[in-house]
């Protein structure tokens, strides 16, 4: 085998096994007019609830370079409580309007009723920590993991700005704070 054929063959082989593997076929969830409203809305309060977590955070002392793990949980906790403080009236639904739960609920149905749908309902029961007592500016608890979201549930839904993230537990999505550790809001039951 020439020099050339070799090089060639090994380049396109090592293109080949590099490539990423075939997204699973995901489903498109056009919005109506409303749910586009209900979105935008949300992404709003969402916007309001990101402006105090940074002002708050930014009034705590900074961390050294070299924190220690300690040091690090009494920073997240010192913020979780400057946060439930700060938003002592909050309830559930003040992120999750009845119209963004509703299409929550939507979202989640279309995704498993399509492709792949019973995968990834049990891809998300699989880690579900199951369900525990939830609780608005609480502290999101230390011995429950955190299960994965699925990206076909994921896609569709309004997009969330860095240090916020969507979970389920139980048959509940919630919002997790993940700086700060705690519970922002969560919806009703929105798996089947």
């Amino acid at each position: 085998m020439s020099r050339f054929l070799g090089a060639t063959l090994l380049a396109v082989t090592a293109a080949f096994a590099a490539k990423e593997p075939i997204p699973p076929e995901r489903q498109v969830i056009a919005l109506t007019p409303a749910e586009k409203k209900a979105a935008l809305d949300f992404e709003a309060r969402l916007k309001d609830y990101v402006s105090l977590h940074k002002k708050l955070e930014a009034a705590l002392p900074k961390l050294a370079k070299d924190a220690s793990p300690q040091d690090l949980d009494k920073n997240q906790r010192a913020l979780g409580t400057a946060i439930k403080t700060n938003r002592a009236g909050a309830k559930r639904g003040d992120l999750f309007s009845p119209a963004i739960e509703a299409l929550v609920k939507r979202t989640v149905k279309a995704v498993l009723a399509g492709p792949g749908g019973k995968t990834i309902e049990a891809s998300i029961m699989d880690e579900n920590p199951g369900i525990p007592d939830l609780r608005i500016d609480e502290r999101y608890p230390d011995d429950v993991p955190l299960s994965t979201m699925p990206p076909q549930v994921l896609e569709p839904l309004p997009k969330l700005e860095e240090d916020m993230e969507y979970r389920f537990i139980g048959k509940r999505l919630i919002l997790v704070d993940t700086h700060a550790h705690v519970i922002v809001d969560f919806t009703n039951d929105v798996l089947p």
